[in-house]
């Protein structure tokens, strides 16, 4: 995928009221930019670190600029929560995530149960066999780091709880689901549930894979505006 809006280097001086980041571009420029993650993001937020921001162009919008990337240690870290989900439709409708290759189609925001949305549906449509069962896949973006491991959620989520939740009863009924976790980052090299923050997201999780819920997690690559899905990292469930 290749981010069409420009990109500018600067360094973050604050995070204000988790959507809010205010920065100075390296051409001496003070901005407000918006911060498209409302989690934690824990090591991402200190005083000084390297951003990028993408520039919508557009002076009448109340902000402009838009928080992309963040610079922690030697990797760049993608805090977008909308661009994972993205990436994986764009990987998936390609084959690129062997776990879910299958004919069929790919929606978006589609409700599996009531008040309970998931990111995609594959299968059905054009091509897919008439009896064939649908998969449904969350995605999460992943930011947090601890060692060598990705780490998911980096805050209590009941939200992801219920996700899980719907995904394990899905299964129940002869349907396929995964779990899709996006590491939007190049220096780990195993994604794990992070067991210290949220104890009862890493059960859930745990119980959904016995369940039959496939626990996929892909790292994301990003060179100057070209982004995309790369390769697969282990779990340890």
């Amino acid at each position: 995928m290749r981010l069409d809006l420009p990109l500018h280097r600067g360094r973050l001086v604050a995070r204000r009221k988790r959507f809010l980041a205010d920065v100075v571009l390296d051409d001496g420029r003070d901005l407000t930019a918006h911060c498209p993650n409302s989690g934690a993001m824990t090591g991402l937020d200190a005083p000084g670190s390297p951003v990028i921001v993408s520039d919508s162009g557009n002076p009448a919008r109340k902000l402009r600029f838009t928080l992309a990337r963040v610079r922690a240690g030697r990797a760049w870290v993608g805090v977008s929560t909308m661009l994972p989900t993205r990436l994986a439709r764009e990987a998936a409708e390609r084959g690129r995530i062997p776990a879910l290759r299958g004919p069929g189609e790919v929606r978006t925001e589609v409700v599996l149960e009531p008040g309970t949305r998931i990111d995609l549906r594959l299968g059905g449509g054009r091509g897919a066999p008439p009896d064939s069962a649908p998969c449904w896949v969350e995605v999460k973006s992943v930011t947090l780091r601890e060692g060598r491991e990705a780490l998911f959620p980096d805050a209590v989520t009941e939200r992801g709880l219920k996700h899980l939740e719907a995904l394990t009863r899905a299964v129940g009924r002869g349907e396929r689901a995964a779990m899709l976790y996006v590491v939007n980052r190049a220096d780990c090299d195993v994604f794990a549930p992070a067991e210290s923050i949220d104890p009862a997201y890493a059960a859930a999780l745990r119980a959904a894979a016995r369940a039959g819920v496939l626990v996929l997690a892909h790292e994301v690559r990003m060179r100057g505006p070209r982004v995309w899905l790369a390769g697969a990292l282990p779990v340890r469930l």
